[in-house]
């Protein structure tokens, strides 16, 4: 439109408004730290690439565990099924034993596996970069797998909510 002022600044509101209606998974990044098992759960999530297989998340940068779990190198991305709303809540916490009650098993590189998962992914610390209020964090996948049974949990419009399962999808 000619003589129309230029669009405002986004703000952080908006942006959240917008976005929430993109779907996002929500995982639970874990670590073997050296006083016992680290984790976070995290919405940004996502697969970066094939060759090399690469996988990328967002921690805020006000995050107290991801400098933690920087420093032992290797994690597990555990990608959280429809029935751990309880543990997304969990992992989200600050200041608490998050691991309480928390069944988990070592991953074949010794981060914290959350029992019943939908999918894990073993990675090493390949690179970091400035996110602004978030860091971004490429990991070099080393191992993973997946469990065809479970659904994901699912993040939609500030909500859990459940993918439709494969019988809706062919439809």
């Amino acid at each position: 439109m000619t003589g129309s002022a230029p669009p405002g600044p986004v703000s952080p509101s908006m942006m959240r408004e917008v976005l929430g209606h993109f779907v996002t998974g929500i995982v639970v990044v874990t670590a073997a730290g050296p006083d016992g098992p680290l984790g976070f759960t995290c919405q940004s999530f996502t697969s970066l690439s094939l060759d090399p297989p690469l996988v990328s998340f967002a921690p805020a940068r006000t995050s107290k565990t991801w400098p933690r779990i920087r420093e032992v190198g290797k994690f597990c991305v555990n990608v959280l099924a429809v029935e751990h709303q309880d543990l997304s809540i969990g992992f989200a916490r600050s200041g608490v034993d998050k691991f309480a009650g928390v069944a988990w098993r070592p991953s074949p590189f010794g981060s914290p596996l959350l029992d019943g998962v939908a999918a894990w992914i073993d990675c090493e610390l390949w690179a970091e970069h400035d996110g602004g209020d978030h860091t971004i964090v490429i990991g070099k996948v080393l191992d993973l797998g997946a469990d065809e049974t479970r659904l994901p949990l699912l993040y939609y419009r500030g909500q859990y909510t459940v993918a439709a399962g494969p019988e809706a999808m062919q439809r």
